[in-house]
């Protein structure tokens, strides 16, 4: 039995009491006693409208099942639908213009454009990474990667590859920081000049000069625009490296020439690193497995390192050990013959959970489980002080905000919800008004569906909003449950929703001023080890608008930052500005397979593939309690998946179980051929059960099932509460 002792009428798990006193409060200036008060009294006064809330999800998703289910196999009027759901509430009327008005917001949020990593909490060697992801080398990213095409040609280092790499990577700085009459690979030196330069008999034609105050008689190379000359480090004449900064976005030129590769560089250019992750959400959400105080315990822990500045981890690579931690800033000498100084990491996010789940680290006086997101708020919040007292060896807001992306909040009852419940967590934690910022996740249909009228509801938080493809679609398929059979999962993603969904979201953040204020971001890249399709397809993100957009990796981060060399987000938001708006009829049209038939193979191999889906990363979540991973798809090919990709997955084939495409012996047949198929893909892992042949007694292979034979019933399609029951079971066993 947990060890459950009385903090202000509250029963906590005795061990989240002693890591909250002894080692989150200290040095935060609140007390313990107004702590434990002060959080009581959140949830006397939130947890009931907590509740209220999801009942109201189950009201409004009765109703529209009632609705399709009275017009089963008629066609949708969209004029008919978009009637009932005002008329039930789900729609609400839209705001009167206005614009957001964020307070203390750092740039790297508000005005510069650049990628965003998504990092599970519960893994420190990831998030060390993630944080130190703010720059990365293109040199690396680039060899390491099917980015430059063909495998090296020798284990070491290929003279070969390594010379494509190096001229794609002055192609790029062509592109981003031209110079005037020459190419960068033309460059043989580079120098800083100081003041103005008065004609140098040793400058010849291939030197290439830096400087605020050159002028344009005799020879050398200069940039077109010498704006973007910001800093260096070591002597002019002879510098270690040149800071360039184009779209705000920094590129550091490292010079070497006895380096590897520096040496045989006609400038001595050792490396190209470019400014990359310039955010990075810390998830406490879809990425992590985290079922009782235990979990919650080491994933706050990890907050508090990092807000602290003090997090480490042992990492061994290539048979070699050492600690990681975070990175420190860079200083580089300002072309005016100042100090710069620039953070050496990315700005942190941390996203608390949803309104669903509660947890058992607390217990509210009537006995119920206390709601997760409502301590996550409150916890996060409070070891966020610690930056913004600067207890730690870093800052991460230099403007002093906390951000906390919200996830999974249905419509804009639920985010004036969270706007009050972050007034109350300012008041307990003694935190100015507006000091918590909301990044707001447009990955559910009545948020989509009322998207200005949620911006409203948090405007003078509000920092961040971003699509979701899996759990929208997940949401999607939920909502219009019994509206009829959903079109294979690969076409939904050109459907008519889709592109106004999409387009809805940049178009109405634009509307609402966020432009210059706060984020507007896309989603995930998943497959991590498909460089060359991501540098293809993902800057159709920037091209949208979006000043930032999710990828996989640190190394992801560094390609995609090209991207946001070549587009200029702002002006793109400028001109996206005078589009019309989506039309909301078209974000209601559900992906119904009208008048489709499909063979009996097509079937089976679209329940495979889901199958395969859900049981590749379900065996992970229960059995190891990972919850975020590279996980190989049905045709193994890696990608990074988390449980969004369940909600799709399995919503998917109950939809199909529903309405009659497939049967509950093909559903089962499929799982059991695709849990020979993970036991497989997952051969080499010493921490793995097979399922194949014990599938009555795998509970990783019966959550999958339960998933999928129970997913007509669960909250709005979600995994989560399947999930933790069933890890908490094998928790339970250990």
């Amino acid at each position: 039995m947990t060890d459950m002792v009385d903090r202000a009428g509250l029963k906590v798990d005795a061990s989240f009491v002693r890591f909250i006193e002894d080692r989150a409060l200290p040095g935060t200036g609140v007390e313990v006693e107004s702590f434990w008060r002060g959080t009581a009294d959140i949830y006397a006064r939130f947890a009931h409208e907590n509740r209220a809330l999801l009942a109201k999800r189950d009201d409004l998703q009765s109703r529209i099942d009632d609705w399709h289910g009275d017009r089963r196999g008629a066609t949708i009027d969209v004029g008919d639908y978009e009637a009932f759901l005002r008329e039930i509430g789900y729609l609400v009327d839209a705001p009167p213009p206005f614009t957001i008005d964020p307070k203390n917001v750092d740039d790297e949020v508000a005005r510069i454009a650049g990628p965003q990593l998504v990092v599970p909490i519960l893994n420190a060697r990831f998030l060390l990474n993630a944080a130190n992801a703010r720059w990365g080398s293109l040199y690396d990213a680039l060899y390491g990667t099917d980015a430059i095409a063909g495998p090296r040609k020798s284990p070491g280092y290929d003279p070969e590859r390594g010379n494509r790499v190096i001229a794609k990577a002055k192609a790029f700085l062509d592109q981003a920081v031209p110079l005037t009459g020459k190419s960068w690979a033309e460059i043989s030196r580079i120098r800083v000049v100081l003041g103005k330069h008065p004609g140098d008999a040793t400058i010849r034609p291939g030197d290439l000069l830096l400087g605020r105050e050159i002028t344009s008689d005799g020879l050398g190379v200069r940039l077109a625009d010498a704006a973007c000359f910001v800093g260096f480090k070591g002597k002019p004449e002879a510098p270690n490296s040149i800071l360039l900064r184009h779209h705000n976005l920094h590129i550091e030129l490292v010079i070497g020439r006895d380096h590897p590769v520096g040496k045989s560089d006609p400038a001595g250019l050792a490396d190209i690193v470019l400014e990359a992750a310039l955010t990075t959400i810390v998830d406490l959400e879809d990425s992590v497995a985290a079922v009782d105080a235990d979990d919650k315990i080491a994933a706050y822990a990890n907050w508090l390192g990092l807000m602290k500045g003090d997090l480490q981890t042992g990492v061994e690579k290539d048979g070699r050990r050492f600690v990681r931690a975070l990175e420190a800033d860079r200083e580089f000498i300002a072309s005016d013959g100042g100090t710069l100084k620039l953070s050496g990491r990315s700005l942190l996010f941390v996203r608390n959970v949803g309104h669903l789940m509660t947890t058992p680290a607390i217990r509210l006086p009537d006995g119920s489980e206390a709601p997760e997101g409502i301590l996550d708020g409150i916890v996060t919040s409070l070891i966020a002080i610690h930056d913004l007292r600067h207890n730690g060896r870093f800052v991460n807001s230099r403007s002093g905000s906390i951000y906390i992306v919200k996830p999974k909040m249905h419509g804009p009852e639920e985010a004036k919800f969270t706007n009050r419940l972050f007034d109350a967590i300012e008041d307990v934690l003694g935190l100015d008004r507006h000091t918590i910022k909301v990044g707001v996740m447009d990955e559910e249909r009545r948020t989509s569906a009322n998207l200005a009228a949620c911006i409203a509801a948090v405007k003078n938080r509000i920092v961040f909003i971003n699509t979701g493809f899996l759990d929208r679609t997940g949401d999607e398929i939920h909502t219009s449950m019994r509206a009829g059979a959903m079109i294979p999962k690969g076409q939904i993603k050109t459907s008519t929703w889709i592109e106004a969904y999409e387009d809805r979201n940049v178009q109405i953040a634009l509307a609402c001023g966020l432009s210059g204020k706060a984020q507007i971001g896309k989603g995930m890249w998943a497959a991590p080890d498909r460089m060359a399709d991501m540098l293809e397809q993902k800057i159709g993100h920037p091209l949208a608008g979006a000043s930032t957009a999710w990828v996989p990796s640190p190394t992801a981060a560094t390609l995609h930052a090209t991207h946001y060399h070549a587009v200029d987000v702002f002006a793109r938001q400028s001109r996206r500005k005078a589009e019309p708006l989506a039309r909301l009829e078209d974000l209601l049209t559900p992906p119904l397979a009208v008048g489709q038939n499909w063979s009996a193979q097509m079937v089976s191999d679209e329940l495979d593939n889901n199958a395969q889906g859900i049981l590749g990363y379900v065996v992970r979540w229960i059995d190891q309690g990972v919850g975020c991973s590279k996980v190989p798809d049905i045709h193994d090919v890696g990608l990074m998946e988390d449980r969004a990709t369940l909600r799709i997955s399995s919503q998917h084939i109950a939809n199909w179980l529903l309405h009659g495409i497939c049967t509950v012996e093909d559903v089962e047949a499929s799982l059991r051929r695709m849990a020979a198929k993970v036991d497989l893909q997952n051969h080499d892992d010493p921490n793995y059960r097979p399922m194949t042949g014990v599938e009555e007694h795998s509970l990783a292979f019966q959550a999958a099932r339960a998933l999928v034979f129970e997913g007509v019933r669960q909250p709005n399609g979600y995994t989560e509460p399947l999930l933790h029951a069933f890890r908490a079971r094998v928790k339970a066993l250990r």
